[in-house]
C-alpha cells in the first residue's frame, strides 16, 4: 500500500494506545473513545442531523430540542432515542453511515497536518463505536471504488453541469435527482447537502454520470452550505476543538429510512 493510498498512520497508533480525544485534519475531525471511532464530521459531508431531517424522518425543531436539552451533557443521541424521536436501531444505522461518510473526506490524502487533542469529546455522544481498522478499510475501499468508476478527480470538488442524455439513454431515478441540481453553481458536496444524502454516495453518482457523458465540470468550486440544524452558543465550549461515513449495505439501508 503506497503512502498516497493509505490513511494517516496516527489513527492506528491512537487505536493501539486506546486513546480518547479528537483527531483533527483540514477536511474533518474523528472523535475516539478508548481507541475506537465514535463520531466523525467533515464540512464536505452532511451530518446525522441533515440525514435525519432532510427526508422528514425528524423535524428540525426536534433536532434543535435534543441539542438544547442534552448537548451540554454530550447525550444528544440518547435523548433522541429515550424521547421516542428516533428508534435506536435507526439512529445507529444513520450515525454509523455518517461516520464513514465524514471519515472518507477527513482522511483524504493531502488533507493537511494531523493533530490529536487528548480528552476532547463530541456533544452528540456515543452510539456505536467503530474500530479504526474498519474505518481505514472502508476509506480505502471507497477510494478504489471511485477510481474504478471514473478515474478523474476533477469532478469531485468543482461545480458540475448536466448534459442532455443521448436518445434512448436511461438515467436511474437516483441519478436524475443529482442531474437536476447540476446547474454549474453546485459542487458535489453542495448537491449532497441539498439532497440530504451521504456525500460519498453522491460523489459516486457524480463519477458514474461523468463516465456516462452526462456531466461537464467548470473550473471553480463553491463552498458547501452549512448544516440546517443550528446549535446553541454553548457548543463551542464543550471542547477546545472545532466541530467539523459502512459498507455498501449501509447505503441502501440508510437511504431506505430517509
Amino acid at each position: 500500500m503506497t503512502a498516497a493510498r493509505s490513511v494517516p498512520p496516527m489513527l492506528l497508533r491512537l487505536a493501539e494506545e486506546r486513546a480518547t480525544g479528537a483527531l483533527l485534519r483540514d477536511h474533518g475531525t474523528l472523535y475516539l473513545v478508548e481507541g475506537r471511532v465514535v463520531h466523525a464530521e467533515s464540512p464536505a459531508a452532511p451530518g446525522v442531523d441533515v440525514l435525519l431531517t432532510a427526508g422528514g424522518r425528524l423535524a428540525p425543531t426536534a433536532w434543535r430540542e435534543a441539542v438544547d436539552r442534552a448537548g451540554a451533557r454530550r447525550e444528544v443521541a440518547r435523548y433522541l432515542v429515550d424521547s421516542g424521536r428516533v428508534r435506536g436501531g435507526e439512529l445507529e444505522l444513520c450515525h454509523v453511515g455518517a461516520v464513514f461518510d465524514a471519515a472518507f473526506f477527513a482522511l483524504a490524502p493531502g488533507s493537511g497536518p494531523t493533530r490529536f487533542r487528548y480528552g476532547a469529546a463530541h456533544w452528540f455522544g456515543t452510539v456505536r463505536p467503530v474500530s479504526a481498522a474498519a474505518v481505514e478499510r472502508e476509506t480505502l475501499r471507497r477510494r478504489e471504488l471511485l477510481d474504478s468508476v471514473w478515474p478523474d478527480q476533477s469532478v469531485d470538488t468543482a461545480p458540475v453541469v448536466a448534459r442532455e442524455p443521448a436518445p434512448g439513454q436511461a438515467v436511474p431515478h437516483r441519478q436524475r435527482a443529482v442531474l437536476a441540481l447540476a446547474d454549474g453553481t453546485k459542487s458535489p458536496a453542495a448537491i449532497a447537502w441539498a439532497l440530504g444524502r451521504p456525500a460519498f454516495h453522491t460523489l459516486l453518482d457524480i463519477r458514474r454520470l461523468a463516465a456516462a457523458g452526462l456531466l461537464d465540470t467548470p473550473r471553480e468550486a463553491r463552498t458547501p452550505p452549512q448544516a440546517a440544524g443550528a446549535v446553541p452558543a454553548w457548543v463551542a465550549t464543550v471542547s477546545d476543538d472545532p466541530d467539523i461515513a459502512l459498507l455498501r449495505r449501509l447505503r441502501d439501508a440508510l437511504e431506505a429510512t430517509l
